[in-house]
């Protein structure tokens, strides 16, 4: 009787230990697979105010120093008044390229361009371009991107 306790005792101790370690291996793959996961934002510029503009690009430079350059992906999407940030006589021109070379992708609405009668030849270099910014904007939110208008 003794025996059958002892092995019964045993057998409870393996199962508990068989657990525990299942248990932790599939924490360290949780863990893998949340920092294998990437945070996404999209900013939307729609405004002709310089100020939002500058606002605009401090917030995504803080967010890529704050996050990790490798760790998120930024998108801006921008139209209506909001293009204008993105001409070359554009005073956050500079800034822009800064952003760019972070990391950041920037989307601009082809319909505002038709709509002005404003041609890829006016706009900086390394911009993106998409048939409609709201549709643009829709489309980050659907696939988990934070959305942020400053």
């Amino acid at each position: 009787m003794r025996l059958i306790s002892h092995y019964g005792r045993l057998l409870a101790v393996a199962l508990v230990l068989n657990g525990m370690m299942h248990a932790s291996v599939l924490a360290q793959q949780d863990t893998k697979a949340q920092a294998v996961k990437k945070s996404k934002v999209v900013f939307q510029v729609s405004d002709g105010d310089s100020k939002k503009w500058d606002l605009t690009l401090n917030n995504v430079k803080n967010v890529i120093k704050d996050i990790g350059k490798d760790n998120i992906d930024v998108e801006i999407v921008a139209y209506g008044p909001g293009i204008d940030m993105f001409k070359f006589e554009s005073p956050a021109a500079s800034r822009i390229e800064e952003v760019l070379k972070l990391g950041a992708q920037v989307m601009i609405c082809e319909n505002t361009m038709r709509a002005q009668k404003i041609s890829k030849s006016d706009m900086l270099d390394n911009l993106g371009y998409v048939e409609a910014g709201v549709s643009q904007l829709i489309k980050r939110q659907q696939q988990g991107y934070a959305y942020i208008r400053p």
